[in-house]
């Protein structure tokens, strides 16, 4: 594709050489003759002299560029559109496969998909279009919308709600139990039933081995359009708001909320019962015991306002160098006292 025609489908400006032929896309340590790469972190700028791109895709307010450039208002959205020109999954055609499992009493909708070892349990309905891979396994009572994709050892439990256009990675849990289990007089542990059901609304993507309980009462509900990634825990009635992200190993203990386009990074854990406000930021690794406010954004555990936080981090490596300084003070102090005294 011409580097004119690929910038026109993207909407995009072009400035160089628009009969550049565009053959795929690399990052920009990894392009050579033919591709297309972009440049969207300033900490990457340095390897533009060293790359072999046959074009690059920017802000539209970037400097001029020696190479042909595209040029847009959001470069990696658009970078993400033009992935889809030159990348495309491998086809499922529809139909089910001899050794899956469907329950006659199971509604499933048109052009489905349904691969080896699929199981499909009684009064499940799935939407049109779904496509589920190997081993996937849909509890009895499961509700499921249209354009549903779920891959090998997806599992959606019991009485589960899933809306339109959601994505199970491998081993992604919907509805599994809820950690919930009552001390007895004895010292032992009684199961607690999870009799609420996981609700998954449009447009979320669980991905790889993450779980989302179910809850013991009410429900557990992933709002539109949020993203959770690998290994992520959501505890039972627990609420995530719209368009939100929870990176990889984050885990949200039972009944926490979650505002809207909340960002928690990688292995930031959140205590049982807390609330998060909408558009909080959560730096990674840290810990959240208490309410966040919305709007904050917290590092550190216990979790508190990102610039203090900076600030104790600067001072941590300093410790050791201020701790002896402590003592001398403390001791030239003494020692002053200690000849006013003898005055």
């Amino acid at each position: 594709m011409k580097l004119r025609e690929l910038a026109e489908r993207l909407q995009c400006e072009f400035t160089g050489d628009g009969s550049v032929e565009i053959r795929g896309l690399a990052a920009i340590e990894d392009a050579g003759p033919g591709e297309l790469t972009f440049l969207t972190n300033p900490r990457y700028r340095r390897r533009l002299r060293d790359t072999r791109a046959a074009a690059i895709l920017v802000a539209k307010d970037y400097e001029a560029l020696p190479l042909p450039t595209l040029r847009s208002t959001n470069p990696y959205y658009t970078f993400a559109r033009a992935l889809e020109l030159f990348y495309q999954a491998p086809p499922f055609p529809a139909g089910i496969h001899p050794t899956a499992v469907v329950s006659s009493q199971a509604r499933i909708g048109r052009d489905a998909s349904i691969g080896p070892y699929c199981f499909v349990d009684d009064d499940v309905v799935i939407g049109d279009r779904c496509r589920l891979h190997s081993f996937v396994a849909v509890y009895r009572g499961a509700r499921i919308g249209d354009d549903f994709v779920a891959h090998s050892h997806a599992v959606v439990r019991e009485h589960c709600q899933l809306g339109n256009r959601v994505i199970l990675q491998n081993a992604a849990i919907v509805g599994c139990d809820g950690y919930g289990f009552a001390r007895q007089d004895d010292g032992r542990y009684y199961k607690i039933p999870q009799s609420g059901p996981a609700v998954i609304e449009d447009d979320v993507e669980i991905q790889a081995g993450s779980c989302i309980d179910r809850a013991t009462v009410g429900e557990t509900r992933i709002r539109r359009g949020a993203k959770i990634d690998n290994l992520v825990q959501v505890g039972h009635a627990s609420t995530v708001g719209e368009n939100s992200l929870l990176c990889a190993q984050v885990g949200l203990a039972g009944s926490t909320r979650v505002g809207n386009d909340v960002i928690l990074a990688g292995q930031v854990g959140v205590a049982g019962h807390c609330a998060i406000g909408d558009g909080v930021r959560v730096t990674a690794q840290s810990g959240i015991p208490n309410d966040v406010p919305a709007g904050q954004t917290v590092s550190g555990y216990p979790a508190i306002e990102n610039r203090q936080w900076l600030k104790c981090a600067a001072l941590y490596n300093r410790l050791p160098e201020l701790h002896d300084e402590l003592r001398r003070l403390r001791a030239e102090v003494a020692g002053l006292r200690k000849k006013k005294k003898l005055r």
